[in-house]
This record gives structure tokens, C-alpha cells and sequence, in this order.
């Protein structure tokens, strides 16, 4: 497990390998505006808490990196909804 989600801007999506599988979450990026769109997990993965993982690590390298999200994706927008110490990275 590489343990550490990676943003891959080429494929536009922040990465979290596990057990040589990667679970991703898709965004597009405009005007210093983050949208995720979607977000994908093997079902290899399931139930090992992989896409809050990913979308943690996603969301403090949004922070760091100063964008605003648009949760368009429901996976992302149920985890801000349940953590609102992201909510203010919400525009």
C-alpha cells in the first residue's frame, strides 16, 4: 500500500494505491475551482474505509493548494457532510 494519496493531474484525479489497486476520484479544475465529479473504488477494496482515505488525503491537498470545491460527485459531497471542518472549502 503506497499510503499516500497522490494528486495525477494528467489523468485529473487524486489516486490512493492499495493491494496494487487504485481507487480514484475524478475532478476538473477551472479558475482556482475544484469539481470532483466522480469517484471509483474496486470492489476488492470495499468496506476498508479506502474512499474516505482518498477523498481526506483529496480534500487537505485542496486546502493546502487554496482551491474552493464543488461536490458534484455524491461521495465527495456525503463525506463533507459528514466532516464540516471541510465545509468552508465548499464555494
Amino acid at each position: 500500500m503506497t499510503d499516500a494519496v497522490q494528486n495525477n493531474p494528467a489523468r485529473k484525479r487524486y489516486q490512493l494505491e492499495v493491494e496494487g489497486h487504485i481507487a480514484a476520484t475524478y475532478y476538473e479544475l477551472s479558475d482556482r475551482v475544484i469539481t470532483f465529479v466522480h469517484t471509483e473504488v474496486p470492489p476488492e477494496l470495499g468496506g476498508k474505509g479506502i474512499g474516505s482515505k482518498l477523498i481526506k488525503g483529496a480534500l487537505d491537498q485542496v486546502r493546502a493548494a487554496g482551491l474552493k470545491v464543488v461536490p458534484r460527485c455524491p461521495f465527495v459531497k456525503a463525506y463533507i457532510e459528514k466532516h464540516p471542518d471541510y465545509a468552508d472549502l465548499l464555494k
